[in-house]
């Protein structure tokens, strides 16, 4: 085996390469973005290096010499099995990249939370979360899973129902100096809080059997979190679900109201193309993810638990 400390200036070599291949100083130069002078010094420091003319020069045209020609052929080969060898391994570090995208509140409440132990299961997996409230199109972005919200109508995936989720009140216990609603009925001298995008709150009226119209007027927000931080604040009740507001009841933050609950018209959904299957880290997220939803199901008091999902 040769001895590698005695290998000639890398910089030299990449220089003398460039220009063998295009028999130019000038081309070599715009090449791997020095001057002309540069390569010109560092080849004629090699040539002294090793003894021998590489270059026949003729004023300011080169003629590349028989031994220079043969040796570029091995530095050009050398110089290929390295290139292809670092693409390789850019090629191994993106395949263990993961790239997710889920609803805001989704991601932040419930996903975030709990990723960190998929982490520790796959420390060789770069994990990537990215939160939006647009569709993302897996076929075309850089997005390995998409956990989405909706009917499960996603044409051209592979898609899998994750779970359901479940309306129900919750309040801020210092809500009205503490003075919150026994009954349902009573929501009536409540300021009830809406989203925009889901601001319904009569399929749970209709679960609670109480005969009250929908809420208008008042306070109107546009994301889950911003409606639970509200309700947090004291500035009414809201109707939220289940699976994003857990972290709220659990500090003490927000109390839930009564025992009612409504079916969300929306699921939660995995989404992805057949090509991002088949790549190991979805297939180990994917079944992170579901035996990580039975285990939220079992200590969650979920509400729909004896019902298949």
């Amino acid at each position: 085996m040769a001895d590698l400390r005695k290998l000639p200036n890398l910089s030299a070599l990449r220089a003398f390469e460039a220009a063998a291949r295009n028999d130019s100083f000038s081309r070599a130069a715009e090449e791997i973005y020095v001057t002309p002078g540069a390569i010109s010094h560092q080849i004629r420091a090699l040539e002294q290096e090793l003894g021998i003319m590489l270059f026949s020069r003729h004023g300011k045209r080169i003629t590349i010499t028989e031994q220079g020609q043969r040796f570029a052929a091995v530095i050009r080969k050398s110089l290929n099995e390295i290139a292809f060898a670092a693409e390789a391994l850019k090629m191994d570090a993106k395949q263990k990249r993961l790239t997710i995208s889920a609803l805001p509140s989704f991601a932040a409440r419930w996903l975030a939370p709990r990723l960190w132990k998929f982490i520790d299961l796959h420390p060789d997996t770069e994990v990537v979360l990215q939160s939006s409230s647009h569709l993302n199109d897996l076929e075309r972005e850089p997005i390995d899973v998409g956990l989405r919200y909706g009917l499960g109508h996603y044409p051209g995936l592979v898609v899998e129902k994750l779970m359901d989720d479940y309306y129900y009140p919750v309040a801020s216990p210092n809500y009205r100096g503490g003075n919150l609603p026994k009954t349902p009925q009573e929501l009536e001298q409540c300021s009830l809080l809406r989203m925009d995008t889901e601001s319904s709150w009569m399929p749970w009226f209709e679960a609670a059997g109480i005969d009250l119209v929908e809420p208008t007027g008042g306070l109107l927000i546009e994301d889950a979190s911003m409606l639970l931080r509200s309700a947090s604040d004291g500035l009414g009740i809201a109707l939220t679900r289940h699976a994003i507001a857990l972290q709220e009841i659990a500090s003490g933050e927000l109390v839930r109201l009564f025992d009612v609950v409504a079916l969300c018209p929306l699921s939660y959904y995995f989404a992805c193309t057949k090509e991002a299957l088949s790549k190991p880290q979805v297939q180990a997220f994917h079944r992170w993810l579901l035996d990580e939803i039975e285990t939220f199901k079992a200590q969650s008091e979920w509400p729909g638990r004896s019902e298949p999902s």
